[in-house]
Parts: structure tokens; sequence; C-alpha cells
């Protein structure tokens, strides 16, 4: 009998699975861990036509069009984001991140716990009150559908919080689908929960028509709101645009031999810039090549080659090498251990986190207009083709993929 397409498909990857390289690669200990610079990168996998999407990319195995998965930890962790943006020693005290996602991830905590312990952070869970996840009327049931790439995106968001402010509780609230309207009574929520004075939305969408009345949900006197500036380069989305938020754009983060900081960062070629077409300027940005909002207002790092660590399992396949491979390949959805990540769905929650160590109340991203002393400026790169001027190219002082800069200390925040 004829075996099918499907039986040699899988006969056929298991035969591969056996004379194929480990995919665990092993890394140094977490203090000493160095980015991996190789393979490319992949989307996680949350982008559905019309409706909002994550802002995180990947690095990409080499065997195939999925994550590169690892079994100890990779990329920057706790102890080098905090050394890149002179926030070592400083606390939150208590205070809350709020991280607004869609849909749910099922293994988040017990992630977050791994991320945490392996990274020599105390624990952040429910049972200790640092940690909560609710859905996006604040409730702890029912949950939204579970996703793959918004899981993804979920790890990334809880541990780029951890890495910059480890003291910092965090509020996960998941909206039932990433569409504006769920998205932003995910904020709402997100704002009305005592203790919050920062929320980070890591995902854009095209600005349309509706964005003008959405933004009333991004307004809430006295939280720092942050959004990714996107990931694909020179152009604007949303909420990003909006006047309620800080914008944030990305940078390529490395060490440094030549400079008294210790880093170096150019403009990361994704980071999302440009003019709004709709948003009106806020009376705070002075820039003179856009008539109406300019993005970005800051960034940090957000480039996957110099990118985050983080820790995921959730996936389609389970936790056998056979289902790394898949991972691997890109043939079954999520990750299975260590990923080292990026876009600006990193720099958005690094960047709510300086919020909450800085502990001012602020509104919109007006507060590092005033205080520049605060930021490292970011004079090189460029994320696209815009003429050549400021709105695709760094250069010294005000920039559109980097903004400002990125953070030197809180006193910018």
């Amino acid at each position: 009998m004829a075996r099918s397409p499907g039986k040699r498909l899988f006969r056929s990857l298991i035969a591969f699975s056996l004379v194929a390289a480990p995919l665990s690669v092993a890394a140094a200990s977490p203090a000493e861990a160095a980015p991996l610079r190789s393979g490319g990168v992949v989307d996680f996998g949350c982008a559905t036509s019309g409706k909002m999407h994550c802002l995180g990319k990947a690095i990409r195995s080499p065997k195939g069009n999925g994550p590169l998965l690892n079994a100890t930890p990779v990329g920057y962790g706790p102890a080098e984001i905090q050394a890149a943006y002179n926030l070592g020693g400083l606390h939150a005290n208590g205070k809350t991140v709020a991280i607004v996602d869609a849909q749910d991830a099922p293994t988040a905590e017990a992630d977050l716990a791994k991320f945490r312990s392996a990274r020599g952070l105390s624990p952040c869970t429910t049972a200790n009150g640092c940690f909560k996840k609710v859905n996006q009327n604040g409730a702890a049931s029912p949950l939204p559908a579970p996703d793959y790439g918004w899981a993804m995106e979920i790890s990334l968001d809880l541990d780029a919080v951890s890495a910059t402010c480890p003291d910092c509780t965090i509020l996960l609230v998941e909206a039932d689908s990433p569409d504006t309207d769920p998205l932003m009574t995910a904020v709402d929520t997100a704002a009305a929960t005592p203790g919050v004075v920062a929320i980070s939305n890591s995902y854009g969408g095209t600005e349309d028509s509706t964005i003008l009345a959405a933004d009333a949900h991004l307004n809430h006197p006295g939280i720092a709101v942050t959004a990714s500036s996107g990931d694909s380069g020179y152009g604007v989305s949303w909420p990003a645009s909006s006047p309620y938020v800080t914008a944030v754009g990305g940078t390529t983060l490395k060490k440094s031999t030549s400079t008294t900081r210790g880093w170096a960062e150019t403009t990361w070629k994704g980071s999302g810039s440009g003019c709004s077409a709709l948003e009106a300027k806020p009376a705070w940005q002075h820039d003179t090549g856009c008539a109406k909002r300019t993005v970005a207002d800051v960034s940090a790092v957000a480039d996957p080659a110099t990118g985050l660590g983080v820790y995921d399992t959730y996936n389609s396949c389970g936790s056998s090498a056979f289902c790394d491979l898949l991972l691997s390949l890109g043939l079954a959805q999520g990750a299975d251990g260590w990923v080292q990540v990026g876009g600006t769905s990193l720099s958005s929650p690094v960047i709510a986190s300086v919020y909450a160590l800085a502990g001012n109340s602020v509104t919109s991203g007006s507060y590092p207009y005033a205080h520049t002393g605060g930021l490292y400026d970011v004079t090189s790169g460029s994320n696209g083709s815009c003429g050549g001027t400021y709105l695709c190219t760094a250069g010294a002082g005000y920039d559109g993929p980097t903004g400002l800069g990125t953070p030197n200390g809180t006193s910018g925040f």
C-alpha cells in the first residue's frame, strides 16, 4: 500500500531529526551571554489582516522559518539592560507596569518564573502579589482564546519589564481579540487598576478614520502610556501616532570600548517613524518636517540581533526534541525554551518600566522633550528612504527613528 504524503513527510522529518545538529545552543552564564547575530529574523506570527499586530521579531533558526531555540539563556538580560541605560540600583517601590496584549498566553506565569529564576531575579507570582493576569474587563476568567504568536509577545513584554525594573509589579491585561475596541477596553481596565503608573502597548495597525475617536482610551492623566513605533522601517502606525502616548522607536545596542558609557547605539533599521496623516501635532513637539504628529518620541533597544533573551514554551506540538525541530522549521507554532527577540515590542515595555522607576505622573510623551539631559542622543543610522531627512535618518538632537534618544537613568522620564 502506498504511503500517504503526510506519513512520508513525518518519516522524513524523523529521519532528519536523527542526523540534525542539536537545536539547543549552549550559552554563557546570564551575565556573560552574548547576543546572537546570525540567521535573520522571523515575525512572531500574530499579524492578522485588518487587525492590530504585535511588533516583535525573533532570531530565525538556520534550519528553517521558525525561531532559534536555546536550552540556556541567550541575548541580553537584566544586567545588560540596566547597565546600558544607567538603571542599576533603582527601585520602583511597588509601582505597577501594565502590559496590554491580545489573546491568552496559558504558560505566561510559569514562563515568567523560569525567566526570573534563570536571570537571578526574585519570584514574581500571583501568590506573592507581584503578578496578575486578567481579561479585558479586569476579571481572572474567562480568559481569551490562546494564540501562539501573541503568547510569544506576552513573554517578551513580561520579561522586558522584569529585566528593566525587577521590583515592578506586573499586570497583564489580555484583550479578547487584536481589534481596536477590545484592546482599548483593556487599556482602560489597566488604567483603572490601582497602582498602575505605566501601560505598554507593543502592537500597531494602519491609521484609519477610527483612530481619532479611539484616542480617548489612551488619555489617562497621571499614567504613562507607551506604544511601539513599528518593526517594518519608515512609516507610521497607530497607537504610536496618538498624541496621548510616548511613541517608542528602536535602536541597535552594542557594548563599546570606545565610549565612556561602555555602550553604543545606532538606529535599528526596522524602527517605525514619520508623519501622522491624521493626528494633530502636540503642543510639545516642535520639529518642522511634519505638520501633524511626528513618530517617535524616544527609543530603546529593539534590534533582535542585540535583543533580549526571553523564555516561552507555549506551542502547538509539545516539548519533545521532534517538536523543537518542527518549531525551528516553521512547521509548528510557538516556542519551547529561550528565544532571542527584539522589535519595538521590546523597546515599549523597557520605556514603560523606566517611567515606573522614575515615579513621575506623566500623561503623554511631553516630559522627555523638556528633560533631554536625561537621554543618550542616538546620532547615526537610518530606517528607510525619506529624502535623507531627519524623519528616517538619525542625527544630533531629535530624529524620527530614535526620537530624542534613549534613557540615561530616569531623569528624562
